[in-house]
Protein backbone atom coordinates (compact mmCIF):
# COMPACT_ATOMS: atom_id res chain seq x y z
CA UNK A 1 0.00 0.00 0.00
CA UNK A 2 1.24 3.47 -0.80
CA UNK A 3 -0.04 6.13 1.53
CA UNK A 4 -0.36 9.59 0.02
CA UNK A 5 0.16 12.16 2.79
CA UNK A 6 -2.40 14.94 3.02
CA UNK A 7 -1.33 18.57 2.98
CA UNK A 8 0.09 19.42 6.36
CA UNK A 9 0.38 15.77 7.38
CA UNK A 10 3.98 14.53 7.70
CA UNK A 11 4.90 11.67 5.38
CA UNK A 12 6.34 9.71 8.31
CA UNK A 13 3.00 9.86 10.14
CA UNK A 14 1.03 8.71 7.10
CA UNK A 15 3.32 5.73 6.64
CA UNK A 16 3.16 4.79 10.32
CA UNK A 17 -0.63 4.78 10.36
CA UNK A 18 -0.80 2.55 7.30
CA UNK A 19 1.85 0.25 8.78
CA UNK A 20 -0.16 0.01 11.99
CA UNK A 21 -3.26 -1.02 10.05
CA UNK A 22 -1.33 -3.62 8.10
CA UNK A 23 0.42 -4.88 11.22
CA UNK A 24 -2.87 -5.66 12.91
CA UNK A 25 -3.91 -7.96 10.11
CA UNK A 26 -0.53 -9.62 9.75
CA UNK A 27 0.04 -9.99 13.48
CA UNK A 28 -3.31 -11.60 14.09
CA UNK A 29 -2.84 -13.97 11.20
CA UNK A 30 0.33 -15.17 12.88
CA UNK A 31 -1.27 -15.36 16.32
CA UNK A 32 -4.22 -17.55 15.35
CA UNK A 33 -5.12 -19.74 12.43
CA UNK A 34 -7.81 -18.06 10.36
CA UNK A 35 -10.83 -20.18 9.57
CA UNK A 36 -11.30 -21.42 6.03
CA UNK A 37 -13.65 -19.85 3.56
CA UNK A 38 -17.19 -20.23 4.95
CA UNK A 39 -19.49 -22.56 3.02
CA UNK A 40 -22.22 -21.02 0.90
CA UNK A 41 -24.90 -23.04 2.69
CA UNK A 42 -25.76 -23.64 6.31
CA UNK A 43 -26.78 -26.86 7.92
CA UNK A 44 -30.42 -27.85 7.66
CA UNK A 45 -30.66 -28.20 11.41
CA UNK A 46 -29.47 -24.65 11.96
CA UNK A 47 -31.84 -23.34 9.32
CA UNK A 48 -34.82 -25.15 10.85
CA UNK A 49 -34.09 -24.24 14.45
CA UNK A 50 -36.17 -21.28 15.61
CA UNK A 51 -35.57 -19.94 19.09
CA UNK A 52 -35.78 -16.23 18.28
CA UNK A 53 -39.00 -14.34 17.55
CA UNK A 54 -40.28 -14.06 13.99
CA UNK A 55 -39.38 -10.87 12.16
CA UNK A 56 -42.98 -9.60 12.33
CA UNK A 57 -42.83 -9.52 16.15
CA UNK A 58 -39.11 -8.97 16.50
CA UNK A 59 -37.64 -6.61 19.08
CA UNK A 60 -33.84 -6.81 18.78
CA UNK A 61 -33.37 -5.38 22.28
CA UNK A 62 -35.62 -8.05 23.85
CA UNK A 63 -34.94 -11.11 21.73
CA UNK A 64 -32.82 -13.32 23.96
CA UNK A 65 -33.50 -16.16 26.41
CA UNK A 66 -33.81 -15.45 30.12
CA UNK A 67 -31.11 -17.01 32.31
CA UNK A 68 -32.29 -19.81 34.56
CA UNK A 69 -30.24 -18.49 37.49
CA UNK A 70 -26.53 -18.04 38.16
CA UNK A 71 -24.27 -19.49 35.44
CA UNK A 72 -23.96 -23.25 35.97
CA UNK A 73 -22.28 -25.89 33.82
CA UNK A 74 -24.85 -28.69 33.77
CA UNK A 75 -24.10 -32.26 32.74
CA UNK A 76 -24.55 -32.90 29.02
CA UNK A 77 -24.79 -29.21 28.17
CA UNK A 78 -22.80 -27.40 25.50
CA UNK A 79 -20.91 -25.68 28.31
CA UNK A 80 -19.89 -29.11 29.65
CA UNK A 81 -18.50 -29.99 26.23
CA UNK A 82 -16.48 -26.77 26.19
CA UNK A 83 -15.17 -27.54 29.69
CA UNK A 84 -14.15 -31.04 28.61
CA UNK A 85 -12.35 -29.58 25.60
CA UNK A 86 -10.52 -27.15 27.87
CA UNK A 87 -11.10 -23.91 25.99
CA UNK A 88 -13.74 -21.68 24.41
CA UNK A 89 -13.47 -20.88 20.69
CA UNK A 90 -14.40 -17.27 19.99
CA UNK A 91 -14.74 -15.40 16.72
CA UNK A 92 -13.50 -11.85 17.28
CA UNK A 93 -12.38 -8.74 15.47
CA UNK A 94 -8.70 -8.07 14.86
CA UNK A 95 -8.73 -4.40 13.94
CA UNK A 96 -11.29 -2.44 15.97
CA UNK A 97 -9.30 -0.41 18.45
CA UNK A 98 -10.74 -0.60 21.99
CA UNK A 99 -13.17 -3.43 21.18
CA UNK A 100 -11.16 -6.17 19.49
CA UNK A 101 -7.60 -5.49 18.30
CA UNK A 102 -4.13 -6.98 18.35
CA UNK A 103 -1.88 -5.17 20.80
CA UNK A 104 1.48 -5.04 18.99
CA UNK A 105 3.36 -4.77 22.30
CA UNK A 106 1.86 -7.87 23.91
CA UNK A 107 0.90 -9.70 20.70
CA UNK A 108 -2.46 -10.39 22.40
CA UNK A 109 -5.97 -9.61 21.19
CA UNK A 110 -7.55 -7.14 23.61
CA UNK A 111 -10.56 -4.90 24.02
CA UNK A 112 -14.08 -4.55 25.41
CA UNK A 113 -15.48 -7.47 23.40
CA UNK A 114 -12.51 -9.62 24.35
CA UNK A 115 -13.16 -9.05 28.06
CA UNK A 116 -16.79 -10.12 27.54
CA UNK A 117 -15.55 -13.41 26.04
CA UNK A 118 -13.00 -13.95 28.79
CA UNK A 119 -15.74 -13.57 31.41
CA UNK A 120 -17.78 -16.29 29.68
CA UNK A 121 -14.75 -18.59 29.47
CA UNK A 122 -13.92 -18.06 33.15
CA UNK A 123 -17.51 -18.95 34.13
CA UNK A 124 -17.25 -22.22 32.19
CA UNK A 125 -13.70 -23.27 33.01
CA UNK A 126 -13.34 -21.79 36.48
CA UNK A 127 -10.19 -19.80 35.74
CA UNK A 128 -8.78 -17.15 33.42
CA UNK A 129 -5.49 -18.88 32.63
CA UNK A 130 -3.87 -18.32 29.23
CA UNK A 131 -5.32 -20.67 26.69
CA UNK A 132 -8.86 -20.73 28.09
CA UNK A 133 -9.97 -18.87 24.98
CA UNK A 134 -8.86 -19.70 21.44
CA UNK A 135 -9.45 -16.57 19.39
CA UNK A 136 -10.20 -16.74 15.67
CA UNK A 137 -9.83 -13.41 13.90
CA UNK A 138 -12.73 -13.15 11.47
CA UNK A 139 -14.25 -10.50 9.24
CA UNK A 140 -17.76 -9.07 9.58
CA UNK A 141 -18.91 -11.27 6.70
CA UNK A 142 -17.68 -14.44 8.46
CA UNK A 143 -19.55 -13.90 11.71
CA UNK A 144 -22.82 -15.69 10.94
CA UNK A 145 -21.35 -18.50 8.77
CA UNK A 146 -18.75 -19.32 11.42
CA UNK A 147 -21.44 -19.62 14.09
CA UNK A 148 -23.84 -21.70 12.00
CA UNK A 149 -21.19 -24.13 10.75
CA UNK A 150 -19.65 -24.62 14.18
CA UNK A 151 -16.25 -23.08 13.45
CA UNK A 152 -16.61 -20.99 16.63
CA UNK A 153 -18.66 -21.34 19.82
CA UNK A 154 -19.44 -17.65 20.16
CA UNK A 155 -18.87 -14.40 18.28
CA UNK A 156 -17.93 -11.15 20.07
CA UNK A 157 -17.44 -8.69 17.24
CA UNK A 158 -19.30 -5.35 17.73
CA UNK A 159 -22.24 -7.26 16.22
CA UNK A 160 -25.61 -5.51 16.09
CA UNK A 161 -28.67 -7.59 16.89
CA UNK A 162 -31.08 -7.28 13.95
CA UNK A 163 -34.29 -9.06 13.04
CA UNK A 164 -32.72 -10.53 9.89
CA UNK A 165 -29.76 -11.91 11.84
CA UNK A 166 -32.09 -13.37 14.46
CA UNK A 167 -33.47 -15.68 11.78
CA UNK A 168 -30.03 -17.28 11.49
CA UNK A 169 -28.38 -17.11 14.91
CA UNK A 170 -29.30 -16.42 18.52
CA UNK A 171 -27.91 -13.52 20.52
CA UNK A 172 -27.23 -12.78 24.14
CA UNK A 173 -29.00 -9.89 25.78
CA UNK A 174 -27.70 -6.45 24.78
CA UNK A 175 -24.30 -5.80 26.35
CA UNK A 176 -23.47 -2.49 24.63
CA UNK A 177 -25.40 0.24 22.83
CA UNK A 178 -23.88 2.13 19.90
CA UNK A 179 -25.21 4.34 17.09
CA UNK A 180 -24.20 4.73 13.46
CA UNK A 181 -22.48 8.01 12.58
CA UNK A 182 -19.88 9.27 10.09
CA UNK A 183 -16.08 9.81 10.21
CA UNK A 184 -14.43 12.31 7.84
CA UNK A 185 -11.15 14.19 7.54
CA UNK A 186 -11.08 17.43 9.53
CA UNK A 187 -10.69 19.28 6.24
CA UNK A 188 -14.12 18.03 5.08
CA UNK A 189 -17.01 20.46 4.81
CA UNK A 190 -19.60 17.69 5.29
CA UNK A 191 -21.83 17.96 8.33
CA UNK A 192 -23.74 14.69 7.93
CA UNK A 193 -24.17 11.67 5.68
CA UNK A 194 -26.75 13.64 3.69
CA UNK A 195 -23.94 15.91 2.48
CA UNK A 196 -22.20 12.96 0.79
CA UNK A 197 -24.69 12.15 -2.00
CA UNK A 198 -22.96 10.36 -4.87
CA UNK A 199 -19.64 10.20 -3.00
CA UNK A 200 -17.74 7.12 -1.80
CA UNK A 201 -18.26 6.11 1.83
CA UNK A 202 -16.52 3.08 3.31
CA UNK A 203 -17.95 0.20 5.34
CA UNK A 204 -17.16 -3.48 5.77
CA UNK A 205 -18.67 -6.44 3.94
CA UNK A 206 -21.42 -7.96 6.07
CA UNK A 207 -22.03 -4.87 8.22
CA UNK A 208 -25.49 -3.35 8.48
CA UNK A 209 -23.87 0.07 7.93
CA UNK A 210 -23.90 -0.51 4.16
CA UNK A 211 -27.69 -0.27 3.86
CA UNK A 212 -27.80 3.07 5.68
CA UNK A 213 -25.07 4.50 3.42
CA UNK A 214 -27.08 3.50 0.34
CA UNK A 215 -30.29 4.92 1.82
CA UNK A 216 -28.57 8.30 2.00
CA UNK A 217 -27.60 7.99 -1.69
CA UNK A 218 -23.88 7.70 -1.10
CA UNK A 219 -21.75 5.04 -2.81
CA UNK A 220 -20.87 2.22 -0.42
CA UNK A 221 -17.28 0.98 -0.78
CA UNK A 222 -16.98 -2.37 1.02
CA UNK A 223 -13.78 -3.83 2.47
CA UNK A 224 -12.97 -6.68 4.91
CA UNK A 225 -11.84 -4.64 7.94
CA UNK A 226 -12.38 -1.17 9.41
CA UNK A 227 -8.66 -0.41 9.32
CA UNK A 228 -8.92 -0.89 5.54
CA UNK A 229 -11.51 1.90 5.56
CA UNK A 230 -9.15 4.15 7.52
CA UNK A 231 -6.38 3.60 4.97
CA UNK A 232 -8.77 4.42 2.09
CA UNK A 233 -9.82 7.61 3.85
CA UNK A 234 -6.19 8.59 4.43
CA UNK A 235 -5.36 7.95 0.78
CA UNK A 236 -8.32 9.99 -0.44
CA UNK A 237 -10.04 6.99 -2.08
CA UNK A 238 -13.20 7.56 0.00
CA UNK A 239 -14.54 10.73 1.58
CA UNK A 240 -15.90 9.16 4.75
CA UNK A 241 -16.44 6.03 6.85
CA UNK A 242 -19.85 5.29 8.29
CA UNK A 243 -20.49 2.76 11.02
CA UNK A 244 -21.08 2.52 14.75
CA UNK A 245 -19.72 5.39 16.81
CA UNK A 246 -17.93 2.87 19.04
CA UNK A 247 -15.85 1.77 16.05
CA UNK A 248 -15.39 5.31 14.71
CA UNK A 249 -14.12 6.48 18.12
CA UNK A 250 -11.33 3.92 17.87
CA UNK A 251 -10.44 4.97 14.32
CA UNK A 252 -10.40 8.66 15.33
CA UNK A 253 -8.11 7.83 18.24
CA UNK A 254 -5.65 6.34 15.74
CA UNK A 255 -5.79 9.35 13.42
CA UNK A 256 -6.21 12.80 15.01
CA UNK A 257 -6.76 14.33 11.55
CA UNK A 258 -10.25 12.80 11.49
CA UNK A 259 -13.50 13.73 13.22
CA UNK A 260 -16.97 12.27 13.78
CA UNK A 261 -19.85 14.27 12.35
CA UNK A 262 -23.62 14.29 12.14
CA UNK A 263 -26.47 12.94 14.24
CA UNK A 264 -27.00 9.37 15.34
CA UNK A 265 -28.44 7.56 12.32
CA UNK A 266 -29.45 4.30 13.99
CA UNK A 267 -29.47 2.48 17.29
CA UNK A 268 -27.00 -0.43 17.32
CA UNK A 269 -27.58 -2.91 20.19
CA UNK A 270 -24.64 -5.32 20.43
CA UNK A 271 -25.07 -8.98 21.35
CA UNK A 272 -22.85 -12.04 21.55
CA UNK A 273 -23.85 -14.39 18.71
CA UNK A 274 -24.47 -18.09 19.45
CA UNK A 275 -25.80 -21.00 17.41
CA UNK A 276 -29.53 -21.72 17.58
CA UNK A 277 -28.58 -25.30 18.40
CA UNK A 278 -27.42 -24.27 21.90
CA UNK A 279 -30.21 -22.38 23.73
CA UNK A 280 -28.79 -23.49 27.09
CA UNK A 281 -25.56 -21.69 26.19
CA UNK A 282 -27.51 -18.51 25.40
CA UNK A 283 -29.10 -18.64 28.87
CA UNK A 284 -25.70 -19.31 30.44
CA UNK A 285 -24.06 -16.36 28.67
CA UNK A 286 -26.94 -14.11 29.74
CA UNK A 287 -26.38 -15.18 33.33
CA UNK A 288 -22.70 -14.20 33.00
CA UNK A 289 -23.63 -10.82 31.50
CA UNK A 290 -26.09 -10.18 34.32
CA UNK A 291 -23.34 -10.78 36.84
CA UNK A 292 -21.11 -8.29 35.00
CA UNK A 293 -23.91 -5.70 35.16
CA UNK A 294 -24.61 -6.12 38.85
CA UNK A 295 -21.18 -6.65 40.42
CA UNK A 296 -19.49 -3.66 38.78
CA UNK A 297 -17.34 -5.61 36.32
CA UNK A 298 -19.11 -4.15 33.27
CA UNK A 299 -18.30 -0.61 34.43
CA UNK A 300 -14.72 -1.62 35.18
CA UNK A 301 -14.33 -3.03 31.65
CA UNK A 302 -15.90 0.14 30.21
CA UNK A 303 -13.44 2.33 32.12
CA UNK A 304 -10.48 0.20 31.02
CA UNK A 305 -11.22 0.52 27.31
CA UNK A 306 -13.46 3.56 26.83
CA UNK A 307 -12.53 5.82 29.72
CA UNK A 308 -14.77 8.19 31.63
CA UNK A 309 -17.47 9.26 32.17
CA UNK A 310 -18.71 5.71 32.56
CA UNK A 311 -22.12 4.80 31.18
CA UNK A 312 -24.51 2.40 32.86
CA UNK A 313 -24.74 -1.04 31.24
CA UNK A 314 -27.81 -1.60 29.05
CA UNK A 315 -30.53 -3.30 31.11
CA UNK A 316 -31.39 -6.85 30.09
CA UNK A 317 -34.72 -7.55 28.40
CA UNK A 318 -35.72 -11.05 27.35
CA UNK A 319 -38.13 -12.72 24.96
CA UNK A 320 -38.50 -15.90 26.98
Amino acid sequence: MNARPRPGVPWRRAVLVVMAASGLALGTAAATAAPGKPPAHRTAAAARAVSAPAASTCDPTASSLRPSGPPQVTSGSFMAKIRARGYLIAGVDQSTYRFGFLNPLSNQIEGFDIDMVRAVAKAILGNSNPGTVHFRAISDAQRIPDITNGTVDIVAHTMTITCDRLKLVDFSSVYFLAAQRVLVLKSSKAKSLDDLHGQKVCATHGSDSVDRIKQHHAIAVQVPYWTDCLVLLQQGDVVAISTDDSILDGLAAQDPWTMIIGPQLTSEPYGLAISKQHPEFVRFVNAVLQQLRTDGQWKSIYTRWLGTPVKNPPPAHYAG
